[in-house]
């Protein structure tokens, strides 16, 4: 994909900063910088809502920045995931949920774009999935900061567990949403997009 001027907007430069964040972010957990951490992830929350505000509220809207922003969320829940796991604060079993999810989107969105489709508009399934492990992941890591504090400690795990385990079934039912409608686009030819 070609960048253009349109393509210049705050929502998208917000949407490459999240994704500079990653690496920040997967350093300081890594290190067991938890609060650090933590900061890292609410900015990159606060951008990620700054981004779809600015965008709707401003019609900057562009194609990149419908395929930009969920990049991000998964590749922020990806490494968090995995970060989670080599720290031993989930099972692996979680982490393979996720990545076998992502990798039948993967599938899925090459197969449908290469049949010159359009991107499939997201559902609100898999945003409500988004949303609840985006909010599982910061709760695992106030678990491990508030170890201390072991009742505010066990709260938050519970939660953040709560959040996870809910935002993996929905993740998997909007993949299902999507494999519908992918089968569906890929019968039918491009010129017959809407249905």
């Amino acid at each position: 994909m070609k960048l253009t001027k349109e393509d210049l907007t705050i929502p998208n430069l917000i949407s490459a900063f999240r994704l500079l964040l990653i690496p920040v972010f997967a350093v300081l957990a890594s290190l067991e910088h938890d609060l650090a951490a933590l900061i890292v992830v609410a900015v990159s929350s606060i951008s990620d809502w700054a981004d779809g505000y600015i965008a709707r509220r401003f019609n900057q809207v562009s194609e990149l920045g419908k395929s930009l922003d969920p990049i991000a969320d998964r590749c922020f829940i990806l490494v968090t995931f995995v970060v989670l796991v080599v720290r031993e604060e989930i099972p692996i079993w979680l982490l393979l949920l996720v990545v076998g999810r992502d990798l039948v989107m993967a599938i899925l969105v090459s197969l449908v774009a290469r049949s010159g489709h359009r991107p499939m508009a997201v559902t609100y399934v898999g945003k409500a999935a988004t949303l609840c492990l985006l909010v599982a992941m910061p709760l695992f890591l106030l678990a491990t900061l508030t170890a201390d504090a072991s009742t505010f400690s066990d709260v938050a795990r519970v939660l953040a567990w709560i959040f996870a385990l809910i935002g993996v079934v929905l993740y998997w039912a909007s993949a299902i949403q999507y494999l519908r409608r992918g089968v569906t686009l890929l019968r039918v030819r491009p010129e017959v997009d809407n249905v």
